[in-house]
Order: structure tokens, then sequence, then C-alpha cells
């Protein structure tokens, strides 16, 4: 397994920030994405942290990805928005649009928002965090334009990507839901951080080129013709596809209809209802009935190799202060490649080294 390299959050975050101003970011803009990246590591995705930064520098190289973005409305009908993300930075995209969304939520009880073409948003489960700090249930379908990775049930080679699908549910007197998961087995950057690790993955996530079972990563990152399976078989399908059609074609941005791989860009397309208890009228019971079920929920003595029950949220927000404290870990691979990024847009990679160890 290739060696790896610790770092303190803070100092890499600024490392990432540079690398993304370096490329013509403003610095509100850098701080968003480095910041945004910094969280997905923080709360143990690392599929969506910092390793995403050479490939955003090659979408922006290729002008799949615009800096200075923010989202322009194409519909307005109150309760109702239509926006287009400009193939802007996700991490700006999904924040100013999630702003918006809030706010009409706060207004008229609901919003029912429709974001194409932003390009890759991240974790979803941020947009979520959001929402449900400002007391708002927050349900959201999101599709991905790229290269096709993810195999349809019955099928035997790749058709769509990880389409993400996120649900969050504020509780009363305690840290929130966060539902958020890919459609797929497992998320394609988990793929790719077993590839740079030079370790297995576990077995029923990956097709090779023969539509066969396999335990090697390359055929989820480099090669033309393997591809992910979707989570439990005909269900994670089916949600895939629910995906595709509600964050890609309801939203106006489009759907993944080709085997298009040459292409860096990320784009994603994303429908999201927000829902305020407050306006619903059902609040005060909502508050109570909710917590209480996850009182009940979490009493469960815990199964064999488990120390208790938790709910979906928790194990990020354990991990957050695990990495906060002990600092977050890179494989050797992803970190040459993203030292790699900082000189293709004219940062010395022995500055961003520098500024990486504080």
């Amino acid at each position: 397994m290739a060696d790896s390299h610790v770092f303190q959050a803070k100092a890499l975050e600024h490392a990432i920030a540079a690398i993304v101003a370096a490329g013509g970011s403003e610095p509100r803009e850098a701080q968003l994405v480095a910041s945004n990246l910094l969280m997905a590591n923080l709360s143990g995705h690392d599929s969506h942290g910092v390793g995403m930064i050479p490939r955003y520098i090659e979408s922006l190289k290729e002008g799949g990805l615009q800096p200075n973005r923010h989202p322009r409305i194409k519909f307005d009908g109150g309760a109702l928005l239509a926006l287009d993300g400009q193939a802007g930075y996700g991490q700006v995209i999904g924040l100013e649009a999630t702003e918006m969304a809030i706010a009409r939520a706060k207004q008229h009880g609901v919003c029912v928002m429709a974001l194409a073409n932003a390009h890759h948003l991240c974790r979803i489960g941020q947009w979520a965090e959001q929402a449900v700090a400002q007391g708002l249930v927050s349900i959201s379908f999101v599709n991905v334009i790229s290269r096709p990775i993810v195999a349809p049930y019955g099928g035997s080679d790749a058709r769509f990507g990880t389409n993400p699908c996120t649900i969050g549910i504020p509780l009363a007197g305690q840290p929130p839901m966060i539902l958020d998961m890919a459609t797929s087995a497992v998320a394609q950057g988990k793929i790719r951080v077993a590839h740079n690790k030079g370790a297995k993955v576990a077995p029923g996530l990956l097709i090779d080129d023969r539509g066969e079972p396999t335990l090697d990563p390359r055929y989820g990152v480099i090669e033309p013709l393997g591809a992910l399976t979707t989570m439990g078989l005909h269900k994670g399908y089916g949600l895939a596809v629910a995906c595709e059609l509600l964050g890609g074609a309801l939203s106006g941005g489009g759907t993944q209809r080709t085997g298009e791989r040459s292409k860096k860009r990320v784009l994603n397309g994303m429908l999201s209802i927000l829902i305020d208890p407050t306006k619903l009228g059902t609040a005060e019971f909502f508050g109570i009935e909710a917590a209480a079920f996850i009182d009940w929920v979490k009493q469960s003595p815990p199964a064999a190799g488990f120390d208790k029950v938790r709910i979906a949220g928790d194990p990020e927000r354990e991990t957050r202060v695990k990495r906060s404290r002990d600092g977050i870990e890179v494989d050797a691979t992803t970190w040459k490649e993203i030292l790699a990024a900082s000189e293709k847009v004219g940062l010395a990679a022995a500055q961003t080294e520098q500024v990486a160890r504080g």
C-alpha cells in the first residue's frame, strides 16, 4: 500500500484554496471550494474531498468548469424555482441555490428547486445540512453527466452515474438525520481512493469489461469498459433512474445518454424539495414524535461488532471530531496528483507543500 501524508485541516484548506485561486477563482470562491472539500474529508468522505482537485483543474483547463459563476434564474414561480448553474463550481452554485430555496421555503412553506448545469456539487449532504440548520426538511435527487460509470441492474456495461439521493430531517434537541447516499453500491470516488492506495475493493461493487464481478478498482477508475453496480440490486437501480429523470430531465439539465469518456467535467442536475414544518402546521407534533422515534430506535441493543445504534449523519459527526484532532490522511498518489494540479495553474508544488504543512 502506498505511503500516506497527514495534514491539519486548516493548513490543507489554505493550500487547496491557493490552487483554486491560481486557477482564476475570486478569493471567496476559492475559500468556499476549499472549505467544502475539507469538510468532506473531515466527515470521512475522502471520495469527495481534496482528491477532487486534480479533476477540477483538468475540467477548468478544458473549459468544462467555469470559475466565478452564480446561479441564474430561468423561472421564478415563487415556491417553484428553476436555476442554471452555468457550469460554475458546485461549491458556490450549491450554496447559493440552497440559500435561495431556503428563503422561498420560509416564505411559502415549501420550495421545489430545479437546478441544472452545475459543476460537481460535491457532498450533497452539505446542502441538506444547510437546510436543516434553518429547521427545514430537505429532499434531493441528483444526476451526474460525465463518463457513465454505473451499470443498470441486469446490464453489463456503464449507462449512468452514481446519482445520489439525499434526505435531511431536523430533530428537536439532537443532531439531524442526514441520509446522503449514492445509488451505486459505492461512490466512484471511493473506488479512486482504493486504486490510489493500491487496495482491492469489496465483493459486489464492480464488474469488469466482460460484465463479470471483479475486486480490481481500475475497472471503476481507468478501464473504459468496467462499471460500478447499483446498491440493493434492483432497488438502487430504480432510485438511480428516478434521480436521472428528476435531477436530470425535470431540472432541464439533461440526462446521461452517451458513452462519452474523454471529457473531465462533471455536471450535476438536482431537484430539491424543502419543507418548513412550521408552515405545515405539524411542527410541534413533528418535533416530539421524530425525536421520540429516534430515541426508540437507538435503544436497540447493539448487535455483535457494534458499540451502539446510529442514525444517518452520526458517523460523519463522529469522524469530524476525530479528524479535526488527529489530522486528515491523504495517500501519496493522491497528494502527488494534487501537487501536479498545482503546477498546472502556475503554483509551484514546493509552495503548495509548504502551505499544506503549515
